[in-house]
């Protein structure tokens, strides 16, 4: 069991789930209309969702890296590629952060509980990115890597959890810091970069 392993990608996942991108602006957005509680119903549906994605990808990578090693290979080399196209994205993109509620109508708990599970499962760039990331942190010899697959999923959603849940708790003073600050948007948008770039290259040299 390498530990370790874990742990980088806990770091990496809770560095992600920091950087600004349309779930968690979302969950914030909703916080500020509606209530810390309603945030936080949104947040339980986008994390209920990744199990839909955890299952996809566990069973189809696993049954590949057990059918051979080159495949696998391409799976990481896909993965490296994948998360320097995404760094490259948000490098082109506008640094600013940008928060508006003028579109974002009343709506029950439930409701947006179904909505955050909806938004994430029909959503396949999250299937892609878990294709990307996942195969470099398996962490043990004995254990399948089916189960490796869910100990990851469930090490992802636990840590975006509880991320996403402080951007909805925090939401106020979080809102009013992105619109005080000048700065801000430039500082994560270089995190994204620097995360993305970073966990391409452990990708890319991790080995099977």
């Amino acid at each position: 069991m390498q530990y370790d392993t874990l742990l980088l990608f806990v770091v990496a996942t809770s560095a992600l789930a920091i950087s600004p991108g349309p779930d968690n602006i979302y969950v914030l957005m909703q916080s500020i209309t509606n209530g810390r509680k309603y945030g936080i119903a949104t947040v339980c549906g986008l994390i209920t969702g990744c199990l839909v994605h955890t299952t996809l990808v566990a069973f189809g990578v696993s049954a590949i890296i057990k059918e051979n090693d080159t495949l696998f290979f391409v799976i990481k080399l896909f993965g490296a590629l994948y998360l320097l196209y995404l760094a490259y994205n948000v490098y082109k993109s506008d640094a600013k952060v940008t928060l508006s509620n003028e579109t974002i109508p009343k709506k029950s708990l439930w409701q947006l509980f179904k909505q955050g599970f909806i938004m994430n499962v029909l959503n396949p760039k999250v299937s892609i990115f878990f294709l990307a990331f996942f195969p470099a942190y398996l962490f043990s010899q004995t254990l399948s890597t089916v189960t490796q697959f869910y100990v990851l999923g469930l090490l992802f959603m636990t840590t975006s959890f509880i991320i996403f849940s402080a951007i909805a708790i925090l939401a106020g003073f979080i809102s009013d810091y992105l619109k005080q600050s000048k700065n801000i948007g430039l500082i994560l948008k270089w995190l994204q970069i620097v995360v993305f770039v970073g966990i391409a290259v452990f990708i890319f040299f991790s080995e099977n």
